[in-house]
């Protein structure tokens, strides 16, 4: 194993305690730092297994916290945009995307450092936008959880429904980006090996995210995430 391939999994175990504290962040953590590290088509293949089995079995224990009303909205708008973010990322040019990517990683990670959040009703047209470019975004990098965290701020309730909804909106969406990746021929025995080996920190990353999504305020983790994020987008900007 490479000093490349044993840095993936040490950023696979950081990423993922945060997705299994906070319902969200963990790819879009990940997915920077891991496409500098094993290339992008393996990096989208590999965190969307990951991202796969640890929202199911968020999902699966946390079913009665799921808002079945707003998982059904946003996952149809969603997937439109995420068909439309495939397709893209077939289209464009490898540089001009991995471009694209550290910029919406940079104003992403200011906007939530320091913009002051307000919880306010968002009309039906621009939630429409927001939910179909967050399909976007997630299509194209797995990093659509963003977007969506603004729409979902203002409909779920309490820490636990939105973390259970937005874990079933990805195992969804997850299912869709891996019907694709098959397709592609992305999904290959070395990206399926460095997968079964990474089980093991995503285990370990769960068991220590659950923990804090019980006894540590879930803002303090979000903070750090969005420094992190910040690091992660110049990193792969100035690459």
């Amino acid at each position: 194993m490479t000093i490349y391939e044993i840095l993936f999994l040490l950023v696979i175990f950081i990423a993922n305690i945060f997705e299994a504290m906070t319902g969200f962040a963990g790819t879009l953590l990940a997915m920077p730092f891991s496409m500098l590290l094993i290339g992008i088509n393996e990096a989208k293949t590999i965190l969307n297994i990951l991202a796969l089995i640890a929202c199911f079995y968020i999902t699966i224990t946390n079913l009665k916290h799921i808002n079945k009303q707003e998982f059904f909205k946003i996952t149809v708008f969603m997937l439109v945009g995420l068909a439309i973010g495939m397709m893209l990322f077939q289209k464009l040019a490898l540089g001009y995307l991995l471009n694209i990517y550290a910029v919406v990683i940079i104003l992403i990670a200011l906007k939530n450092m320091f913009i002051k959040k307000s919880i306010v009703k968002i009309p039906f047209m621009v939630t429409i936008v927001i939910l179909l470019l967050a399909g976007v975004i997630h299509g194209m990098f797995l990093s659509g959880g963003s977007l969506l965290v603004i729409y979902a701020m203002t409909t779920l309730k309490g820490k636990s429904e939105f973390r259970a909804t937005l874990a079933a909106i990805w195992v969804v969406l997850d299912i869709g980006m891996i019907i694709n990746q098959l397709r592609l021929g992305y999904v290959t025995s070395e990206v399926l090996t460095l997968t079964s080996i990474a089980l093991i920190p995503l285990f370990f990353a769960i068991v220590i995210g659950n923990f804090f999504h019980k006894y540590i305020k879930q803002e303090l983790f979000l903070k750090i995430t969005y420094v992190l994020l910040l690091i992660s987008g110049v990193s792969l900007l100035v690459n």
